[in-house]
């Protein structure tokens, strides 16, 4: 079409031919590799056709009727006393549990009869299984179904139906596109009114002073982003809304469907386009207010010309990066292989559901689906075992265990597989390409890395559909309970404001919701300066709200009355008078004093002090004094008496900026390169109280006391003006952040350990493509996370060889260890070190593998200088001197290389013990055989 070429792969023994017709025809890969869910799933015209044939309308044509069979409904279709979409009574023929024929009367519509008859019998599922209305997930679902009860010839045959199915309808309903299905809602206007009344309003505000110009950008496009919304639930409850007589909306049910379009388009085409973002990323404060249908003027169409341009832009640079990003994790990869069924390890990882912002995102059965189970699971309630340790978990036992009400399993992972090289069959689970345990031999590495880059591929087109139009909820700001319950609030301090209202001044204040039988449901962190509204152990009720807080704003609070004390803020050093030219109103803005020499030994604050001028003491015998951070915008007067719970300062927070998924794949990448992000955090590596020591240069110290007064305190240097998120006093946990920004994999790893740092890592990465609606199992992720531990930092060498900081596989740590043991010696210490997949592939210890990555010359010279061997373990470094891969048939021939080997030094012992004479010779060939067995290599002795 564009002049591509490619090159074309003919089998031509009839071995290839073989192979390539069982691993690869379309009709034996039906389930997805990265996700275990059908691949083979109708899309467009034939998910708008099926979706049609389901529909179910009140006061069509012959409702009520019953018929015997489909071909007295096929009759009276013709006939045009019934349509597709009127209820019926029917019967079905089905098959009952002993696979008798039987007969059952069902409530349901003439077109979902007509799907009935392609659907496979099977006593497993029933009839309502299609007796819905089919959009395209609920379609998957039912080929899923399909396929996990009937097998795969059955799902072949019935989505081929499907697929005539669908065609042949989508043409009989003549859904057709005409502008007048795009209606505009009535309310736009009174609902766009209203929203512009509010932002003059926040107009007037910023113009007498009471909010900064940060402020108001904020208020005004969140108000503009949820008028964006409203119009668009507007539009859609018009669009959807049914009338008797009229025919469904084809825009609504193309969209509805899965077919085409989404919501999103809707909105731009007959809602308000809505906010727009500027190229840097920045959103533009006034809206579009027109759609496509009414027609831009030519301010709206330039403001939205941005987005269209930087999409284009961007689909070209970032194809080139996902696919660099699926070569390097491949390359980290590629010797990751099942060799062996069970390695007998009693450790692994635990699992629970994902819970995002007190929502479900993913629930416990998905995640434990094909997992091995390394303890037994107890049902919570009576302690009865639900589950034995060591069961493949399938859809049944997962949804049994999910019912239960079950938290947590420990499940078996590869990341804790014992196996030197390559992962054993249990730790990994089932192969989710064919629902069946996986296979001794399958290269789970590449499919991992496959599974994971692929998508990425995807995720780099998928940007400028949406044109600039901003995506951005309103940030949370408060906490609403989602069912009925009683609260539960853990290290949560308050106090009262001048208001009466209880405002929280704990940094790491927890609030669960507890059902009736007292267990969590829903667990939420309530930020620092939150209003509480309700008391601990209050029973509230579902939609009640809990607490509030202003998520652009960190206050800082007083927590007793008395009298504010200005301490080093001076006026025009470490204060200035912002004076804001639109209001002329000045505010105390506080600025970075460490840029003129004067103000190096300045530590600006505010003392409460009480009618004698003497500090105040709070309750942890700290004198009451609060920092100011660069940019705290003060709310109080040098001398003015403030209550307990009054904000002194407000800090605000960065503006919303529009996480395109270019956040999305440069994040991947860095996660997976393991490098420090750009604003990175500082977390604790003990548990005590936080005190600020004296200032070092331009980085501020603070120093964590531990409780236990035998350990040493610890101290980190922040550097001035990034935000510190705990106040003098405050008391932190192991692994709490010290200031704002993401953690460093490396520190979760020295400090929380492997288990935390793998959890860390899969939550991250499944966010980013979660947000696309990318659906990757975690197992693939775990893999790459093996693949990025091999490597151990020596801390002692004891009685070893080892030199302190040098970097050792960890087999290999181990082989030196239990030698050294087993000669009675002291035994070499190591931590397991991170690395990122460039690094990791290019200290892999097959060096001809390093060398067809990257850097050729470098592995080479460095190899051949410290005389490497290459055992040749992988699939690469085979590849490239032409010999079998050892994956699929080759890992099994190599295991009878091996037995071969054994059961040959056997007979030669023998021999040995009847004839000395002979002896020496036989060594020989029984070393060189041992030898071709473990480098494998094809030759007369060992075959």
């Amino acid at each position: 079409f564009d002049g591509d070429q490619m090159a074309v792969h003919v089998p031509l023994s009839l071995e290839a031919q073989l192979e390539s017709r069982v691993l690869m025809m379309s009709t034996n890969n039906i389930l997805s590799p990265a996700n275990g869910k059908p691949i083979i799933v109708p899309s467009q015209d034939i998910v708008l056709g099926l979706y049609y044939l389901t529909i179910e309308r009140d006061g069509e044509p012959g409702e009520g009727m019953a018929f015997v069979d489909v071909g007295e409904i096929q009759q009276a279709l013709d006939a045009g006393a019934v349509t597709l979409h009127s209820k019926i009574q029917a019967r079905f023929r089905d098959i009952d549990e002993n696979e008798k024929d039987i007969v059952t009367r069902v409530q349901t519509t003439p077109g979902r009869m007509l799907l009935g008859e392609i659907l496979p019998r099977n006593k497993n599922y029933s009839f309502d299984l299609i007796n819905r209305l089919l959009t395209k997930k609920e379609v998957t679902n039912v080929i899923d179904e399909v396929y996990r009860h009937g097998g795969q010839k059955e799902t072949v045959i019935f989505t081929d139906h499907l697929m005539g199915l669908g065609f042949k309808y989508a043409c009989k309903a003549g859904i057709s596109f005409g502008k007048d299905d795009l209606v505009i809602p009535k309310a736009k206007e009174k609902l766009v009114s209203e929203t512009e009344d509010m932002v003059k309003e926040y107009e007037k505000q910023y113009q007498d002073g009471l909010i900064t110009q940060g402020e108001k950008y904020n208020k005004v496009i969140d108000a503009w982003s949820h008028c964006t919304d409203r119009v668009a639930d507007e539009m859609m409850k018009i669009i959807s809304s049914e009338d008797p007589g009229k025919p469904v909306n084809s825009v609504y049910m193309m969209a509805h469907s899965g077919a085409r379009g989404s919501a999103a388009q809707m909105k731009q085409l007959a809602g308000m386009r809505g906010l727009m973002a500027k190229p840097s990323g920045e959103i533009i404060e006034t809206p579009i207010i027109s759609n496509f249908k009414e027609g831009l003027s030519v301010l709206e169409y330039f403001n939205s010309t941005h987005g269209a341009r930087k999409g284009l832009a961007d689909t070209a640079l970032k194809t080139a990066n996902s696919g660099y990003l699926t070569r390097r994790l491949v390359d980290v990869a590629q010797d990751c292989i099942i060799i062996m069924d069970d390695c007998k390890t009693k450790s692994g990882v635990t699992v629970a559901a994902v819970v995002e912002g007190g929502e479900v995102v993913a629930p416990l059965s998905d995640q434990i689906l094909g997992r091995t189970t390394a303890e037994d699971i107890k049902d919570p309630p009576t302690g009865k075992i639900l589950v034995k340790s060591g069961t493949l978990l399938d859809e049944e036992t997962s949804l049994i265990v999910e019912k239960a009400d079950v938290e947590k399993v420990y499940v078996r992972s590869v990341l804790t597989c014992d196996l030197k090289d390559g992962v054993c069959g249990k730790c990994y689970g089932r192969d989710l390409a064919r629902g069946t345990p996986v296979n001794l031999g399958e290269a789970v590495g590449v499919i991992a890395a496959q599974s994971i880059g692929e998508p990425g591929t995807q995720l780099t087109m998928r940007t400028f559909h949406i044109g600039g139009a901003v995506q951005r909820g309103a940030v949370q700001s408060r906490v609403e309970a989602n069912l009925d319950s009683k609260i539960q609030l853990k290290n949560c301090a308050t106090v009262k404001n001048s208001l009466g209202v209880q405002i929280i001044m704990s940094r790491n204040a927890e609030m669960s919701l507890v059902d009736t039988q007292g267990r969590d449901r829903a667990r939420h962190r309530l930020p620092y300066g939150a209003k509480l509204l309700v008391k601990d152990k209050a029973k509230v009720n579902r939609g009640d709200k809990i607490a509030e807080w202003d998520p652009y704003t960190l206050p800082i609070i007083t927590e007793k009355e008395g009298i504010v004390n200005y301490v080093d803020l001076v006026e025009g050093l470490s204060v200035i008078e912002k004076m804001d030219e639109a209001t002329g109103i000045a505010s105390k803005v506080v600025v970075d004093w460490k840029q003129q020499p004067r103000g190096a030994d300045l530590k600006p604050r505010i003392t409460l002090r009480d009618k004698k001028e003497q500090i105040l003491t709070l309750d942890n015998g700290l004198e009451a004094r609060y920092f100011m951070s660069v940019d705290a915008i003060l709310s109080v007067e040098n001398g003015q008496s403030v209550n307990a719970g009054d904000v002194l300062a407000r800090i605000p927070r960065e503006s919303a900026k529009t996480r395109d998924i270019t956040g999305g794949l440069p994040r991947v990448a860095e996660l997976f390169e393991a490098r420090k992000p750009k604003d990175f955090s500082i977390i604790s590596e003990s548990e005590g109280r936080v005190e600020f020591g004296k200032d070092y240069k331009n980085k501020r110290r603070i120093v964590v006391v531990p409780s236990d007064t035998n350990l040493e305190p610890m101290e980190y240097l922040v550097p001035k003006g990034r935000h510190i998120s705990v106040q003098e006093g405050d008391y932190v946990e192991i692994g709490d952040s010290l200031m704002d920004g993401s953690p460093v994999p490396h520190d979760i790893l020295r400090i929380l350990g492997v288990e935390a740092l793998a959890e860390y890592l899969i939550n991250e990465i499944q966010d980013v493509y979660r947000l696309q609606g990318v659906k990757i199992n975690d197992k693939h992720i775990e893999v790459i996370v093996r693949q990025m531990l091999q490597k151990v930092e020596i801390v002692n060498g004891g009685d070893t060889t080892l030199l302190v900081g040098e970097l050792i596989d960890r087999t290999e740590f181990d082989e030196i260890n239990t030698e050294t043991k087993s000669k009675k010696g002291k035994i070499a210490e190591g931590i397991p070190v991170l690395q990122g997949i460039t690094k990791a592939s290019l200290q892999t210890r097959s060096f001809i593998s390093a060398a067809s990555f990257q850097e050729t010359t470098r592995v080479l010279t460095e190899a051949s200088v410290s005389g490497r061997i290459d055992n040749l373990v992988g699939l690469k470094e085979n590849v490239i001197v032409g010999r079998p891969i050892p994956a699929g048939t080759g890992a099994i021939m190599n295991n009878f290389r091996e037995i071969a080997a054994g059961r040959d030094k056997e007979l030669s012992f023998l021999h040995a013990d009847e004839d000395e004479d002979e002896d020496e010779e036989i060594q020989e060939e029984t070393a060189e055989i041992s030898d071709s067995s473990t480098e494998a290599a094809p030759t007369e002795g060992a075959e």
